[in-house]
């Protein structure tokens, strides 16, 4: 008896407990119930007792409705627009399938996101023909809808709508997906590859407040939103950077994720709740949270069950049954989700099972989104993440909704049209459906004007692309002066002189201002920390603690106004905030150049996606590959050492990638960098190695400048006359063992050598290609020479070239030498080991480079086979020596 008296005791004191919690949310504000949950909750976990999974609310909506606001817009003409829209985007796909099988493109997730987008569309994406605009990333798979809702617009014709996925040789076509590159006046932000937009967005919010900060732009209410799928969510680099923005205070920033609870072949999380999952991982991390779980018609169903039986139900509910409800009938759900228990029954024993099945969920109710989005604006000092309930290819009957083959679908048989054209109440008729024609209201009817009205009160169109920018004026001359003349005894670093060049143009009037250096987080190892007094390094707040290094002269100083983003150990981050400032010119109206330090090896095969993006979506900058080359970072082993970028870096279009061995290499491509990217305006962007190896600088050689641009020119000339004749061809970081060899084998061994610098292997294949291309396409069987013929045309002997990386970067162009060209590279893994073992190693030291020249003119029968022999014992070279490509 004495455990029911306990128990009696404790239902006692427990509706004592919700009695006088229910009368504080009755009579006294939400702020006020949510003081006293903290008290308590921070009280009891003072005394050790934590909460039952803290970061978790109920699967029930957020925003509860009493307290939502009404809807500002006419709901029955806009259903009336979406469904004009919802249909032109499925024929889009639709017919570019029946008249091309295989031609591909996605129905069903336009068909989730479309209300999303809408109410956005009508209420909330500002352009920036009036002031700041947003800026939005769309998800890739449903760009059918923005297509279609521009069709409606007025901004596309049928014939765009005709040539989806058909980009190659129409004018008037729509590309896969947001293209910038295909589509320059339209998309802004290419999204498809899957959890590239969420970091993207993130540091795109960040470095809006950055410009903010600085005092570049005016401090405004402008937003970032990233409408992202929950399978996408899975990607590292959806995740990985969300602490920034809640420890940035990112109150710009907006998440919405498209929970339509499938992924590409199945459930995202079948047997486990995918929004539950993403409520905590972002409520921990310090993000606003707003679930949109259920429609309107659902919260009267909520609202009776009393005993909130309904409520634990839907808690426990696995993603993969919530699937199945949306693809059954409404008696399924009946019997499933109520039908074991008497009050469950009752709460639905009102509604029919047709009822049942067209309860909406809440990422396609428009006053739900609203009022979320509504929310989400007027959040401050956070990011807010809206978790959004939708169903996959909703609307679409048998034909895909809520199905696992949803994502592939791309046709619609008649009796899918049927069922579409009837769900949404689609204005076509029986003898038209079959054609799938495209529709749009009249230029003078009520949902037109409409349209047009809502988008003319938040700004003009959107998605729409327009470089606001100006020409910035060239720097001064004299920041890249001193370097052309070299520097005498003393040694110096390429590294070194490019953050020299970065401080003198961070002091420019011309350009200072707009120079953006960003680096993870090794400015001590790339000697940036004289910058750090100079420039600042951001940070959100200020410093807000005295740094160790107070005292030094060089110590870190942090600071609002900084100009440094030192991101932390991010590579992705910082090529997101490369992208953002790289493409400020478009969404700013703002010349920001961007410099991205990092090591060599964590730029291409960390990030070659993001990079790709920064290509895609025309941003310009300079990505500085530090301490590169396979053999220059002694000590660190295989992890470290590049021997591979500069071969990543021909596989993209626009970039300009450079490997230079002196300062006034690197001043001369900077300064024209600056000039193609920002004076002239080209779409291109640079990557440019640099080492930490010292060596005296070189002055300049008289008319040299074109060939560094151009990727390669003559160096030093020999001196020597003789019968026998080497050229050596060098570049970076193994320029140095070059220079020794040229003295080898000019002093012991009579052979008069040429020493050619290659400051881009880039450049001379494009050219080249590109030469051999207009010969072939003109019939010109008299061959118009590329810049590696015309440069050596007249050049006899043999031709050597040695580089730091993979053997393939030289062998792209050895075809156009006058005898083909014999290389030797860093084929192969890593080592830990001395700069002059490592070359020893991968044999690409003088002494290497020196019997190779013996060997090319051993087998011409310029010299002896004794004579190589003695050479090669003289040199240590050792026949029997294991293969470093594959030891």
């Amino acid at each position: 008896m004495a455990g029911k008296e306990k128990s009696s005791s404790f239902e006692t004191e427990n509706k004592e407990w919700l009695d006088s919690f229910h009368w504080i949310l009755k009579n006294e504000s939400p702020e006020r119930a949510r003081e006293i949950l903290a008290l308590l909750e921070d009280e009891a976990s003072k005394k050790g007792v934590l909460p039952h999974n803290p970061l978790n609310t109920p699967y029930i909506n957020t925003i509860p409705e009493k307290e939502e606001e009404a809807y500002p817009g006419d709901l029955e003409i806009e259903e009336k627009l979406l469904s004009l829209i919802r249909w032109n985007a499925m024929a889009m796909v639709a017919k570019a399938n029946k008249k091309n099988t295989g031609i591909g493109g996605h129905i069903s997730t336009y068909a989730s996101i479309a209300n999303l987008w809408e109410v956005g569309f009508n209420h909330f994406f500002r352009n920036n023909d009036k002031g700041p605009g947003d800026t939005i990333y769309f998800q890739g798979h449903a760009s059918p809808g923005v297509y279609a809702r521009s069709f409606v617009e007025g901004r596309f014709d049928e014939e765009y709508l005709e040539n989806f996925r058909r980009d190659v040789y129409s004018k008037k076509s729509l590309t896969s997906y947001p293209h910038p590159r295909l589509m320059p006046e339209y998309w802004s932000h290419p999204t498809v590859s899957m959890g590239l937009a969420p970091i993207q967005a993130i540091y795109q919010a960040r470095f809006n407040k950055y410009l903010e900060h600085r005092g570049l732009i005016e401090e405004n209410d402008q937003k970032v939103w990233a409408f992202l799928g929950d399978g996408e969510m899975d990607e590292p680099e959806s995740r990985g950077a969300i602490s920034i923005a809640a420890r940035d205070k990112l109150d710009n920033l907006i998440f919405v994720v498209d929970c339509n609870l499938q992924r590409l072949d199945g459930p995202v999380r079948g047997n486990q709740k995918i929004i539950q999952e993403l409520e905590r991982l972002f409520r921990g991390a310090g993000w606003n949270v707003i679930k949109v779980l259920w429609g309107s018609d659902w919260e009267h169903i909520l609202e009776k069950d009393k005993s909130d039986k309904l409520i634990q139900k839907l808690n426990e509910l696995p993603d993969g049954m919530l699937q199945k409800f949306a693809f059954e009938e409404g008696s399924y759900m009946r019997e499933h989700l109520f039908g074991d228990d008497e009050e469950l029954k009752d709460l639905v024993k009102n509604l029919s099972d047709e009822e049942l099945k067209k309860l909406k969920r809440g990422g396609h109710d428009p006053v739900k989104i609203y009022n979320a989005y509504k929310k989400a604006v007027e959040t401050k000092d956070m990011p807010t993440i809206i978790l959004a309930q939708t169903i996959k290819g909703y609307g679409q009957g048998k034909s895909g909704e809520a199905s696992n083959v949803a994502h592939q679908t791309k046709k619609m048989n008649l009796q899918g049209l049927k069922h579409f054209r009837d769900y949404f109440d689609v204005p076509i008729s029986d003898e038209d459906l079959e054609d799938i024609p495209f529709i749009r209201p009249e230029k003078n009817s009520e949902e037109f004007k409409y349209l047009k009205n809502r988008r003319e009160d938040l700004g003009g169109f959107i998605p729409v692309r327009k470089d606001k920018s100006g020409k910035l004026k060239a720097p001064d001359n004299s920041i890249f002066e001193k370097f052309m003349e070299g520097s005498g005894e003393d040694e110096a670093a390429t590294t070194s002189v490019l953050v020299q060049i970065l401080g003198k143009l961070l002091k420019d009037k011309n350009i200072g201002k707009f120079i953006t250096p960003i680096i993870p987080d090794e400015s001590r190892t790339f000697g940036m920390e004289a910058l750090f007094q100079q420039a600042g390094i951001y940070a959100e707040g200020g410093q807000k603690y005295e740094p160790v290094d107070k005292d030094s002269l060089l110590y870190y100083k942090e600071t609002e106004k900084g100009v440094i983003l030192e991101e932390g150990i991010t590579e992705a981050g910082c090529t997101s905030e490369f992208i953002a400032a790289g493409t400020a010119y478009l969404n700013q109206g703002l010349n920001m150049i961007p410099f991205y330090f990092f090591y060599s090896m964590f730029g291409f095969q960390r990030t070659a996606d993001l990079i790709w993006v920064a290509a895609d979506a025309g941003a310009k900058g300079f990505l500085v590959g530090g301490i590169s080359g396979r053999t220059s970072l002694p000590g660190e082993g295989l992890q470290h050492q590049d021997g591979q970028s500069h071969l990543y870096a021909m596989a993209f279009p626009n970039i300009a990638a450079y490997d230079p061995a002196f300062a006034y290499e690197i001043a001369i491509i900077v300064k024209n960098g600056i000039k193609r990217m920002y004076t002239n305006k080209e779409n291109i962007f640079y990557y440019i190695t640099v080492g930490n190896a010292t060596y005296p600088m070189p002055k300049m050689p008289e008319n040299a400048e074109e060939g560094v641009l151009k990727g390669m020119y003559r160096y030093l000339k020999s001196n020597k006359k003789g019968k026998l004749k080497a050229h050596l061809f060098g570049s970076g970081a193994i320029m140095k063992e070059v220079i020794e060899a040229q003295e080898i084998l000019e002093k012991d061994y009579d052979i008069s050598t040429d020493i050619w610098s290659v400051t881009s292997y880039k450049a001379l294949y494009d050219d080249a290609i590109d030469t051999e291309r207009q010969n072939r396409l003109k019939a010109q069987l008299n061959k118009e020479p590329n810049y590696i013929q015309e440069s050596l045309k007249n050049e006899k002997g043999v031709f050597v070239a040695a580089t730091d990386y993979v053997k393939a970067v030289p062998a792209s162009v050895s075809k156009w030498f006058p005898k083909g060209l014999s290389i030797l590279g860093t084929d192969g893994f890593g080592r830990s080991d001395t700069r002059e073992e490592l070359r020893k190693f991968f044999e690409v030291n003088a002494a290497n480079i020196v019997y190779t020249v013996l060997y090319e003119l051993c087998l011409e029968d310029k010299i002896d086979s004794k004579d190589l022999k003695k050479a090669a014992k003289k040199l240590k070279i050792e026949p029997k020596k294991p293969n470093p490509r594959t030891s």
